[in-house]
Parts: C-alpha cells; structure tokens; sequence
C-alpha cells in the first residue's frame, strides 16, 4: 500500500516592508510607539546596507515599500534610496514615505513627484492647538496641512490617519478635515502602548494589530529585523548578518508569527494606520 506524497507547504511571500530609516525626528509626538524625538539618531545602517536590503526586498518579490522613521524627510539620504528602489522596479514596487509633512525640502518634492512617490500623514485634529499640543510643537499643524495641500497640488497621491489618543479629541473632525483637503484615503487606529505611550509598560504582542509578519516585515535603523516597526521588541535576525530570505523563513520569524496570532485575537481587521496594504478605517 503506498501512501500520497503530499506537496509541499509554499512560504509565505512576503509583499510588504517597512524601511525605518532613521529615530531622528523633528517631533515629539507624545504616544510614538518608536520613541523618536530630536534626541534620535540615523543608526548604522549605511546608504550601500539599504540598497543591499533594497535589493534582497526585490529579488524576494516585494511589491510596496515604506519609508518611515522618525522622520524620513530628514534622512539625508532618502532621494537616493527612493532612485534605487526605481533601478530595481520601473513601475512594479510602490513607494511610500510616511512622514509628518513639516520640513520636505525641495529637491525631495522633486524626486517624489519624479518616481510617482506616494505620501502618507498623521492629522491629529482639526484645530491646531489640539494637534500641536500632541506633537509638541508649535506650528506642526499649519506646516502639515499646508504640505498635504503642495502634494495635492503637484500630483502626489496623499494617504492620512488620526491616532485616537483621548476621549475629547477631534478625530472625527480631523476625518473631515482631510476630506475636505481632498484626501480620499482616510483612515485611523488607537494609541498603542509601544515607546513613549506605553509610559514605561512592557511591550505584549496582544497590544499589536495582528497582522505583523504576515506578509510583512520592518527593517530598523541599525538592520534589526522586526515582524513590524510596533514590533520590535520581537526582533528575528539582522540584515547585517544574514540574508532577508533567510531571516523571512527562519524559526525566529516563524515563532514571533505565532505568538503574535495567538495573542491578537481580537485585532483590528483594518490593521495599523501606518500600513498602506490595509484599508482605511475609523478608531
């Protein structure tokens, strides 16, 4: 009697990356899961380590990248990564950099609109006192929306969220706001309790949206590897000292997959704001 050989169990693809560029930031936000501020730093991580990370992330078959940080804006070296990921994909692999839209300099609007760059922001609340208060300075407000207003106006397509951090917060009229601006994709998620908002807590997975590593995976200022930038006190290899397929089907990266599943029972079905693969959804 023989018995059937049963094909094998294809990997997982991955189709998503977080390339977190820098902890450098221009603000403060009071709930920032990574902790950035003023104090932060570029990490370790060379231009020629990013274009090899680049590199592997296309040969893999990725088909959106991120940059974030910190402030993504204020890396220097953020124009040439954006013409690298274009050598390696005309047209294939969407690029979007998630930034907080105060300080873009001009040549950076240029590449952006030259390799068909996508935006997304923060928008805390209609007012500016409110949203200020939050970011902890003075003016962020007035410079975001009148840069989602340039993106607009120069062809850019513009993706904006609200973080739900108090019960008196206008989110809905931040929602609107940015709907008012023409920004068709609005979406939104609660403060979750990572970096400064977690004032000092113990990072759990059950406090992440669940769909970390699934077909997704964040790469930090120093090449720690993480199954999300909310992740990454589960950090699963380094891009420095190994390659991203072997870190994509290593145990680590299976076990993180699994004990965030198992603690994320009743995730967001939209996911986190910060992630263009999901849908836009109210906090």
């Amino acid at each position: 009697m023989s018995t059937a050989v049963l094909p094998p169990i294809p990997p997982l693809q991955l189709t998503f990356a977080w390339l977190e560029v820098t902890g450098f930031c221009n603000l403060a936000c009071t709930h920032c899961y990574a902790d950035s501020s003023p104090k932060g730093t570029h990490g370790t991580m060379t231009t020629d380590d990013w274009k090899s990370a680049i590199d592997q992330l296309a040969d893999m078959g990725v088909e959106s990248l991120q940059f974030i940080g910190g402030e993504p804006c204020l890396y220097p070296h953020l124009a040439e990564l954006i013409d690298h990921v274009r050598t390696r994909s005309i047209t294939g692999i969407r690029i979007e950099v998630f930034s907080n839209l105060i300080r873009v300099s001009d040549s950076l609007w240029e590449t952006f609109v030259k390799q068909r760059v996508d935006l997304a922001t923060s928008y805390y609340s209609d007012t500016a006192a409110e949203h200020d208060t939050i970011t902890a300075r003075p003016g962020s407000h007035t410079r975001t929306r009148a840069n989602i207003q340039k993106a607009q106006a120069l062809g850019l397509t513009v993706r904006g969220a609200t973080v739900h951090i108090s019960p008196d917060q206008r989110g809905p009229a931040a929602h609107q706001d940015l709907l008012a601006l023409g920004v068709s994709n609005v979406g939104g998620d609660r403060q979750r309790p990572f970096g400064r908002a977690s004032l000092g807590a113990k990072p759990t997975p059950a406090d992440l949206c669940g769909h970390c590593a699934q077909g997704r995976l964040a790469i930090g200022p120093n090449g720690d590897v993480w199954p999300c930038t909310m992740g990454r006190f589960i950090p699963v290899g380094n891009v420095r000292e190994a390659s991203l397929t072997a870190i994509w089907n290593s145990t680590e990266m299976t076990t993180a997959r699994t004990r965030i599943a198992q603690a994320t029972t009743q995730a967001c079905a939209a996911g986190p704001v910060c992630l263009p693969a999901c849908g836009p959804c109210l906090p």
